[in-house]
């Protein structure tokens, strides 16, 4: 593993540990199950679905189910390297908790570039958060980076790290802006060409702006099949 990978990992592992001793901190394990499907030549569709569960919660350790989400995006591309998707959600969270259901539209442009072994990405991100009380507009930026793990070329079988950094704007009406920041890397496996398995962590600093903003952890398991 070259100099450039190796250092990568090891500013992300440093930060996840500085991370997980703050204080007003909730994790959540994630998992999640998506399908690939490609209906012609530039565009395919995604579907997913995510259960995501308490693991700590006020200090203390626990499993208990918060929400499910399940969702859809059609994507096109429009150059090599760049494409565009609309996407919808549906959040189930009164079937757990006390909270209401929410409904959510995407909007959504990414580029990748790969001048060497590492690809990095960017994407934009626009979303509608419906519920019955309110509807928060929220604006998303996201920057990513995937290498394999093993040699400059990623062969089945092999491992690979994906990571990401995003922030994001939440503006809804009568109430002050909310300012979030995510940091997020997994590890994955390609399995073989149409599956692959990836597993980490994630860490999100919630109205990060406010007097008491909300530390949270997730662990992330995902499955992904391409038809």
């Amino acid at each position: 593993m070259s100099s450039t990978k190796w250092f990568l990992l090891v500013s992300f592992l440093l930060f996840m540990s500085s991370a997980l001793s703050q204080e007003n901190l909730t994790g959540y394990w994630q998992p999640q199950f998506a399908v690939n499907y490609q209906v012609a030549r530039g565009y395919s569709h995604n579907f997913s679905i995510a259960n995501r569960n308490y693991i700590f919660d006020a200090e203390e350790l626990t499993l208990k189910a918060r929400q499910l989400d399940i969702a859809h995006f059609s994507k096109w591309n429009i150059r090599d390297n760049q494409s565009i998707a609309l996407g919808v959600q549906y959040r189930f969270r009164n079937n757990f908790e006390d909270k209401e259901n929410e409904l959510r539209l995407t909007q959504q442009y990414n580029i990748t570039t790969k001048p060497f072994a590492i690809r990095f990405g960017h994407r934009i991100r626009t979303e509608q958060r419906i519920t019955n009380a309110l509807t928060t507009h929220r604006f998303r930026y996201r920057f990513a980076l995937d290498f394999p793990l093993v040699g400059e070329k990623l062969d089945p079988g092999e491992p690979y790290f994906v990571g990401s950094f995003e922030n994001l704007l939440s503006v809804t009406k009568h109430n002050a802006p909310q300012y979030d920041t995510r940091l997020a890397g997994q590890v994955g496996w390609q399995l073989n060409g149409s599956i692959k398995f990836q597993v980490g962590v994630e860490y999100r600093m919630e109205d990060f702006s406010s007097s008491m903003p909300q530390n949270i952890f997730l662990l992330l398991t995902n499955a992904q099949l391409a038809l």
